[in-house]
C-alpha cells in the first residue's frame, strides 16, 4: 500500500464520508427537512441523490416532493442546518489529519473535489484546521455535471496542474469513484459506516480499498 503515492503529483478527496465522517449528518438533515413539509425519507433516496451536486439535490427535492420552496431557499436551509454540525459534530476520518501532513511533506498537491456548497466545505476546514493543506477546492456546482461524470475531478487537476494519470483520488460512494475512473484517474475506495452495504460494488470499481488513512503510512501512527 505504500506505493500508492508513486508517480502522483496530486491528491483529490471527496469530502462527506471519505474526508470528514459526515454522511450520518446528512440522513438526519434530510429526515428533519422532509418532515417539516409533512414528508417521510423514502428508502431510496439517499441512493439516488449519491453524487448529485448541491444545486442538483435542491432541484430533485423540489420536483420529487412538490416543496413550496425555491432551490435556493432549500440550499440556504441546508447551510444553516449543516454549518453548526460541520463545525462541532464532525471529526475527519481516521488517520486524515496525519494522511494530509504526509502527502504534503512529499510535495504532493491537495484538493478537494465535493458535491457541497461552499459553504459548507470553508465550514470544514476551518473547523478542522486543515485549509492549509489544500490548494484547490472545487465544488459541483462549478462544472457541467456532477459525479458520476468527470467534470469535477478534470477541474481539479486542471487546478493542481496535474495529468489525470498523475492523480490519487479518495472517494466514499459508487457515484464517487466511477466520477474519478472516468477522468482517467487513481482510486482509492474509502471505508464508510453510510456505505459499508455497498462496499463490494466500492471494493470492485476502485483501484484500491481502505479502512483508513493509516494503512497507506505503514499501519503506524507518524
Amino acid at each position: 500500500m505504500t506505493n500508492i503515492l508513486n508517480g502522483k503529483k496530486a491528491v483529490i478527496f471527496d469530502l462527506d464520508g471519505t474526508l470528514v465522517d459526515s454522511m450520518w449528518m446528512w440522513k438526519s438533515i434530510d429526515i428533519e427537512f422532509l418532515g417539516r413539509y409533512g414528508h417521510k425519507c423514502p428508502p431510496d433516496l439517499q441512493r439516488v441523490i449519491e453524487g448529485m451536486g448541491f444545486s442538483e439535490t435542491a432541484v430533485y427535492f423540489k420536483e420529487r416532493f412538490g416543496l413550496p420552496l425555491t432551490v435556493e431557499e432549500i440550499k440556504e436551509i441546508w447551510e444553516a442546518m449543516s454549518i453548526d454540525k460541520y463545525r462541532y459534530e464532525v471529526p475527519p476520518k481516521k488517520g486524515a489529519r496525519e494522511f494530509l501532513a504526509y502527502v504534503r511533506d512529499r510535495g504532493i498537491a491537495c484538493g478537494i473535489a465535493t458535491s457541497n456548497g461552499r459553504k459548507m466545505v470553508d465550514a470544514v476546514m476551518e473547523s478542522l484546521q486543515i485549509k492549509p493543506y489544500f490548494q484547490t477546492v472545487v465544488t459541483a456546482c462549478e462544472v457541467k455535471a456532477g459525479k458520476p461524470e468527470p467534470d469535477i475531478y478534470w477541474k481539479a487537476a486542471a487546478d493542481l496542474e496535474a495529468e489525470p494519470g498523475e492523480c490519487l483520488v479518495f472517494e466514499d460512494v459508487p457515484a464517487g469513484i466511477l466520477a474519478g475512473k472516468r477522468a482517467g484517474m487513481t482510486v482509492c475506495a474509502v471505508e464508510d459506516a453510510f456505505s459499508r452495504h455497498l462496499e463490494q460494488e466500492k471494493r470492485e470499481l476502485a483501484d484500491y480499498f481502505i479502512s483508513d488513512y493509516f494503512e497507506i503510512m505503514g499501519g503506524g501512527r507518524l
